[in-house]
């Protein structure tokens, strides 16, 4: 009964909505979250003065040691916006290009690609030497096309926000359409790919402006993400989640074994993780603080995140017995406490002990090598990396680089 009425007062105390819009869910743990957040309060007010005074007297974010280190250390949602825009470099872009979002917006239209935002109505591609399912998409032709009322597919986007429904005062689900749009008309070689709607929706939740949403979406399909992410073929996706598997291999062969043993890949289990860049998949927080990294250090984070819940869950995905009780698995390690507790969470993922071969902080970029080259060593700023023989990777990726490779440890 103590236990019981500590949850409900708890509940009492806890808002139903959180500050992002997003109702929290009946099985919510009101009781953990309030004894998690006092503890995180604490960081954010201490982030939030050493920020103010970093950014005091105005101006544009600029990347440095310091911004990189406090990054890593959360940044204060007032001033998530600001610092995504400036290490991004979407502000400088916004700078350079006035008024070029909203003639976007009213140049000519686009039925094909107002028909896929308005519906969701995409192509199915399906990779056909894994059986499993691609994300979907739709290509756009070339051509303008203007702002649309909100439709029905918006409002499916994230149905547990409020702020995303048609009475919300003001209805997110307009400037969502104008923003995916606006890219679609901005990029004819992306269109529209289902995905973006919940990268957008999360953009314009942190910035509330169109513009900066925009120019932040451009930001990371553009430069930050590998090239054909969003793609017709998908390259750079498939390929991210290649690299994902040999990451696995080296650094957790146990989960490896497993996987190869009941014929898992890691399309089935992986591919909503990079799409969504982690929405939908990991608590909003913890979305958030990972997008703090991902603006600031590249898309390697995105590899780091994978194997942070991979390594830390290796003894419970170890248990699986069959490929359902697999999934499960993979379903059950983007939830519970560990993911919750958002600064604890990057903390794992950046700290590790010495020598820790296994440790997510000990994946290096490098963006030169071949995926096509001969097995050999070679050196990357003094450090050691290895390169991997391509025998084994999915026939369509030959020729493509790695971005990211192992250290030795």
């Amino acid at each position: 009964m103590a236990a019981a009425g500590r949850a409900q007062a708890a509940r009492d105390r806890v808002p139903r909505i959180d500050p992002y819009g997003f109702e929290r869910p009946e099985d919510f743990d009101y009781a953990a979250y309030e004894e998690f957040f006092s503890t995180y309060l604490v960081i954010l007010t201490r982030r939030a003065i050493k920020w103010s005074k970093l950014l005091k007297g105005g101006g544009g974010v600029q990347r440095s040691m310091t911004v990189k280190r406090y990054i890593r250390k959360g940044v204060p949602l007032e001033h998530r916006a600001r610092v995504w825009m400036g290490v991004s470099g979407a502000q400088a872009q916004m700078d350079r290009n006035p008024g070029y979002y909203q003639r976007l917006l009213q140049g000519e239209r686009s039925a094909s690609l107002e028909e896929a935002i308005r519906t969701g109505s995409h192509k199915c591609r399906v990779l056909r030497k894994t059986g499993s399912l691609c994300p979907l998409y739709t290509r756009s032709p070339p051509a303008l096309a203007p702002p649309s009322a909100p439709c029905l597919y918006m409002s499916r986007t994230f149905p547990d926000n409020v702020r995303f429904r048609k009475d919300a005062e003001p209805c997110l689900q307009g400037p969502l359409y104008n923003v995916l749009l606006a890219y679609g008309c901005h990029n004819h070689g992306v269109g529209y790919c289902q995905g973006m709607n919940f990268i957008a929706g999360y953009l314009i939740l942190v910035t509330k402006s169109e513009e900066e949403a925009f120019w932040l979406l451009d930001a990371l399909v553009g430069r930050i993400l590998p090239a054909d992410y969003y793609s017709p073929s998908m390259l750079g996706l498939k390929t991210d989640q290649e690299v994902l598997g040999e990451l696995v291999r080296l650094k957790l062969p146990a989960v490896a074994a497993l996987m190869d043993g009941h014929g898992v890949l890691w399309t089935l289990v992986a591919s909503r993780w990079f799409i969504c860049l982690f929405v939908d998949v990991l608590p909003v927080e913890t979305v958030l603080r990972v997008w703090d990294c991902l603006f600031s250090e590249g898309s390697k984070i995105l590899f780091r995140v994978a194997l942070t819940l991979l390594k830390h869950h290796q003894a419970s995905i170890l248990e699986a017995t069959s490929v359902p009780d697999l999934c499960e698995k993979f379903k059950e390690i983007t939830q519970g406490r560990f993911v919750t507790e958002c600064h604890s969470f990057m903390q794992e993922m950046e700290a590790g002990p010495p020598g820790d071969a296994a440790h997510p902080r000990s994946l290096q970029r490098h963006s030169s090598c071949s995926m096509d080259v001969t097995c050999k060593a070679t050196r990357v700023d003094g450090e050691p990396v290895w390169s991997r023989h391509t025998a084994g990777f999915h026939s369509a990726l030959r020729g493509r680089e790695i971005r990211h490779l192992l250290h030795p440890g």
